[in-house]
């Protein structure tokens, strides 16, 4: 593991997590994009949160409130002991949307398989279909939350005017362009119009990992957004099209480089662009 990111705590190695699948204190959760891998094959002893489902409110355009997240957590059996170790497919994509939110209404003891199930994969590592029998508890989660952590539209247009935000957009080059709406295999995940919010920084999210899943290290991280214009000076935010990519682009900036005004703007573009009067760029 690199030794060289602010926050190295935030991540565990693929050696690390084979060494503690029966640690009773460290529950392994994998969140994916693709919800059905999770019933192909798994990390041993892993369990798998729904990200559509089991991480968002029932009827609202919104994630579950610090109560629905003491359920889901205790349903996972967590204690005041448990470390959650999160994984997912593709580059920890939407593992790293768990992470964040679990931050944001204040839950500390959780971490990122570095490389995520690519890695795992990559090496040969156990995996099997097994569905683990948990026993619940009654949690409640014991830090405050983390508003700072997340901004709402207002919040946006009123940095816009200001000139004061650094916005960085981690969707593709397409959809920044205004060429593409939203990815090929997302069609159903419009805005109104493409474009990008004025005077953002285009850095696709996938650039910050590896090959194999990994984080590239901190000096290589550095010089990716430095050279995007983006150094961690003042405010940032991470917007892409519902929030999730976004959320691994915070990760990167916030946990691994330690840029302290870092921000994610979940409504992202699928609210942006659809917003009357909002000032666009393409």
């Amino acid at each position: 593991m690199p030794n060289d990111y602010a926050n190295p705590e935030s991540l565990v190695s693929t050696d690390w997590l084979a060494e503690h699948l029966s640690d009773p204190n460290v529950r392994i959760v994998e969140v994916d994009e693709d919800t059905t891998a999770y019933e192909r094959d798994h990390i041993p002893g892993a369990i798998a949160w729904d990200w559509s489902k089991d991480l968002h409110h029932p009827t609202q355009r919104d994630y579950l409130d610090k109560v629905g997240l003491d359920r889901l957590l205790g349903e996972a059996g967590v204690t005041d002991d448990t470390t959650i170790v999160l994984y997912g497919g593709n580059n920890n994509w939407f593992a790293a949307y768990a992470y964040w939110l679990l931050k944001v209404r204040g839950f500390d003891k959780v971490k990122l398989l570095d490389g995520g199930r690519l890695k795992w994969n990559v090496e040969g590592r156990e995996k099997n279909t097994e569905v683990p029998e948990i026993e619940s508890t009654e949690f409640s989660i014991p830090g405050e939350e983390r508003p700072d952590l997340r901004v709402f539209r207002d919040d946006v247009l009123a940095r816009v005017a200001a000139g004061s935000t650094t916005f960085v957009d981690v969707r593709s080059p397409e959809e920044f362009s205004g060429a593409k709406l939203a990815p090929d295999h997302l069609p159903q995940e419009q805005p109104y119009v493409g474009g990008h919010i004025p005077g953002a920084h285009n850095v696709p999210w996938s650039k910050a990992a590896n090959e194999d899943g990994s984080f590239k290290s901190a000096i290589e991280l550095t010089r990716l957004y430095d050279g995007e214009g983006v150094s961690g000076k003042g405010d940032v935010v991470a917007y892409c099209r519902i929030g999730e990519r976004s959320s691994h682009t915070w990760f990167v900036l916030h946990e691994l480089l330690g840029y302290d005004n870092v921000a994610n703007y979940d409504g992202s573009w699928t609210e942006y662009g659809s917003l009357v009067g909002a000032p666009v760029e393409r």
